[in-house]
């Protein structure tokens, strides 16, 4: 498996892959046009880079938007932070660390781009094992900065200090 930025040609995969995640996981039920936010691949790769896990055949295995503060889909990122979004890893490729290197993509870009901190938001009660990723790799709980977008959409936020920022 590797990790490599998406091109236009990724772009229905990733679309397939984030909704089939977020539906496998019970995120869907009940949402308000999220699905179609998704699947809408095009416009968030114009807000940061969507990265890509793929298999030795190239086959999409899970997607990850990056972004910066100030783009349409950054939420909690402040000056010199990054965050990541709408992390999918295919139902069928479950366990076997796609999601842990997709992330450690998003730290390693923002530790490049001299980030001195990544935040992200999960959703409450759901997604549990990747909670337990974000746990394991050292994301902290800031729950200054929860937040709720729509009604029943509860969001977690979670942050991990990179250190001082690259020179």
């Amino acid at each position: 498996m590797k990790v490599r930025l998406a091109g236009p040609g990724d772009f229905e995969a990733v679309a397939r892959v984030s909704v089939a995640a977020y539906e496998a996981d019970g995120q869907l039920k009940g949402e308000h046009g999220y699905a179609d936010v998704l699947a809408d691949v095009e416009s968030r790769s114009g807000a940061g880079e969507i990265l890509v896990a793929v298999d030795d055949g190239g086959e999409v295995l899970g997607a990850v938007l990056f972004v910066l503060p100030g783009s349409a889909y950054a939420e909690l990122s402040g000056p010199g932070e990054a965050e990541f979004r709408m992390l999918a890893v295919d139902p069928a490729g479950q366990g076997r660390g796609v999601g842990e290197a997709l992330v450690r993509a998003c730290v390693a870009r923002a530790r490049e781009m001299g980030c001195h901190a990544m935040v992200i938001c999960v959703r409450s009660g759901f997604a549990a094992s990747a909670h337990r990723l974000y746990a394991r790799l050292g994301f902290v709980r800031t729950p200054e900065h929860d937040w709720s977008p729509v009604s029943g959409v509860d969001l977690l936020a979670l942050r991990l200090d990179l250190g001082d920022p690259v020179q």
